[in-house]
C-alpha cells in the first residue's frame, strides 16, 4: 500500500497542504482513541479515500481542460456571434437599401405608368389629328384635281390665245416687212444713192451647210459698185436684238465678201437702246414705222 505522503504528493498543490493537516489531526485523534488494528483499518480507508481523491483530482483536471476547451469554443462562438451580428447588421442595412430602391423603383414605375398614359393620350390625339390631316389631304387632292383641270383649261385657252397672238404678230411683222420691202428702195435711193435692183426675203446658205433667213434683203448699185442691204423688222428693238443682228450682219458680210448696209425697221425704240446701238453698231440705220408712212 502506498504511503500517505506519496498519495498526497500526487494531489494538486492547493490540496496537498489541507490533506496533510487532515492526516495530522487524524493521527492525533486516533492515537488517543483507536487501537492499532483500528488504525490499520483507518489507514486503509484513508488510502482508498486518497485514491478516490486522486481520481477526483484527475477528473477535475479533465473537467478543467474541458471547461478550458469550452471556454475557447465559447470565445469562438462569441466571435462568430459578433461576425454574425455584424453580417446581420450589414444585411439589415442592405435590406434598408433594397427597401429604398424598391420604393424608388415603385415611384419610377408609377411615373412611367403616368407617362404611358400621357403617351397613349398623345397617340390618340395624333391618330385623331392624322385622320383630320388625311381628310384634309383628300380634300386638297380633290381640290388639286379641280385646280389642275381648271389650269389645263386655262393653258388651252392661253395656247389658243398665244397662237392667235402669234399669228397676229406674224401677220403684223409680215405686214411691216412687206411695207419696208416696198418702200425702202425709194428711201435708200434718196438717202444713200443706192439704186436697188432686188428687194425681197431670202435664205443665205453658207459653205458648211448652215443658213440664215434674211427678212429684208436688197441688192443694187452704189456709185456703180455692187451694194447689199441686210435688214430686219421688229415691233420693239432691244439690246439682245441688236447683238444678234450684229453677228448676223458679220456672217453675211463675210459670206458675200463685201460690206453691207444694215438697217432695222421698228415701231418703237427706247432711248437707252438707241444709245447702245450708236455705241456698238454705229453703222446701223434704224427706221421707225412712221418714217415709212411718210414715204407713201
Amino acid at each position: 500500500m502506498r504511503s500517505y505522503n506519496e498519495l498526497i504528493e500526487k494531489l494538486p498543490l492547493e490540496m496537498q497542504f489541507p490533506m496533510m493537516k487532515i492526516l495530522d489531526q487524524l493521527r492525533e485523534d486516533l492515537t488517543d482513541t483507536v487501537t492499532k488494528a483500528d488504525f490499520s483499518r483507518l489507514e486503509g480507508v484513508v488510502s482508498v479515500l486518497g485514491d478516490k481523491t486522486l481520481e477526483l483530482a484527475e477528473a477535475q483536471k479533465r473537467t478543467e481542460q474541458c471547461v478550458g476547451e469550452l471556454a475557447e469554443g465559447q470565445k469562438e462562438l462569441v466571435e462568430a456571434q459578433k461576425r454574425t451580428e455584424q453580417r446581420v447588421e450589414e444585411l439589415a442595412e442592405g435590406q434598408k437599401e433594397l427597401v429604398e430602391a424598391q420604393k424608388r423603383t415603385e415611384q419610377c414605375i408609377e411615373e412611367l405608368a403616368e407617362s404611358q398614359k400621357k403617351t397613349e393620350q398623345c397617340i390618340e390625339e395624333l391618330a385623331e389629328s392624322q385622320k383630320k390631316t388625311e381628310q384634309c389631304i383628300e380634300e386638297l387632292a380633290e381640290s388639286q384635281k379641280k385646280t389642275e383641270k381648271s389650269l389645263q383649261q386655262v393653258v388651252k385657252r392661253q395656247d389658243r390665245m398665244g397662237k392667235e397672238l402669234g399669228g397676229l404678230s406674224s401677220s403684223f411683222g409680215y405686214f411691216l416687212e412687206n411695207e419696208a420691202i416696198r418702200l425702202l428702195p425709194g428711201i435708200l435711193k434718196r438717202e444713200k444713192g443706192i439704186d436697188i435692183k432686188v428687194m425681197d426675203r431670202r435664205f443665205i446658205v453658207y459653205a458648211d451647210g448652215k443658213d440664215d433667213e434674211i427678212n429684208i434683203y436688197g441688192e443694187g448699185l452704189e456709185n456703180g459698185k455692187k451694194a447689199y442691204v441686210i435688214g430686219e423688222s421688229k415691233s420693239q428693238l432691244g439690246k439682245k436684238d441688236t447683238d444678234r443682228f450684229r453677228k448676223l450682219v458679220r456672217r453675211v458680210s463675210d459670206h458675200l465678201n463685201s460690206e453691207v448696209h444694215p438697217l432695222i425697221v421698228t415701231h418703237s425704240v427706247h432711248p437707252s437702246v438707241a444709245a447702245y446701238v450708236r455705241k456698238v453698231m454705229p453703222e446701223l440705220r434704224i427706221y421707225q414705222s412712221y418714217e415709212l408712212n411718210e414715204q407713201r
